[in-house]
């Protein structure tokens, strides 16, 4: 069997695990978060997608910070007999500050591979990369608008990876974007009745 395609599909395994956890925000999340970069890491590089192959080191970690920050608001919230963390709406303070964070990242980045690789989809790379470094934060926070900045990213990343020839992993961001509208309106729900 073809190496590109065991990675797929165990991609595709750790993904749709993920995800669902994440849209029952769940906090075993972070552990297949864990562990799910490297395989997808490894397809990635071999199919010269470096930012998203890059980026796989950033999700491992974020996925710690987003596990020590959920394990900690789980401890105080037991402390203080309350319910784990809420969910909430992205403050507005934070808007700019975000816009900004991406903005940078993608500059940065696409500079990165225009000048020292020969990645073909520098734009498209790098736009997925950087509002991926956004989103996560956004999770760690448990910010509901974190699933519109990931609709995006797996919007784009579905036709990305169709280009590159990595069907199957195409395939699992289709899911990924169903699943973003449809955790989006869970979490609006889950803010509402709290």
């Amino acid at each position: 069997m073809d190496w590109n395609l065991i990675l797929q599909i165990v991609g595709v395994v750790l993904g749709l695990l993920y995800l669902w956890l994440e849209y029952r925000a769940d906090i075993r999340l972070w552990i297949v978060g864990l562990i799910m970069p490297m395989v997808h890491g490894t397809l990635y590089f071999s199919k010269g997608l470096y930012a998203d192959a890059s980026m796989q080191i950033y999700y491992v970690l974020a996925g710690l910070y987003g596990l020590l920050v959920w394990q900690s608001a789980r401890r105080k919230a037991t402390a203080q007999d309350k319910a784990d963390t809420p969910i909430v709406h992205t403050p507005l303070r934070h808007v700019a500050p975000l816009i900004g964070v991406y903005a940078a990242a993608h500059v940065a980045i696409y500079f990165f591979l225009t000048t020292c690789t020969n990645s073909t989809v520098p734009f498209w790379d790098s736009l997925t990369t950087a509002l991926s470094i956004v989103a996560m934060w956004m999770l760690s926070r448990k910010y509901v608008e974190q699933w519109l900045v990931w609709l995006v990213v797996d919007l784009v990343t579905v036709g990305l990876y169709f280009y590159k020839d990595i069907p199957l992993t195409a395939g699992l961001y289709i899911v990924y974007s169903a699943l973003a509208a449809a955790g989006y309106v869970r979490w609006l729900r889950q803010i509402k009745t709290a």
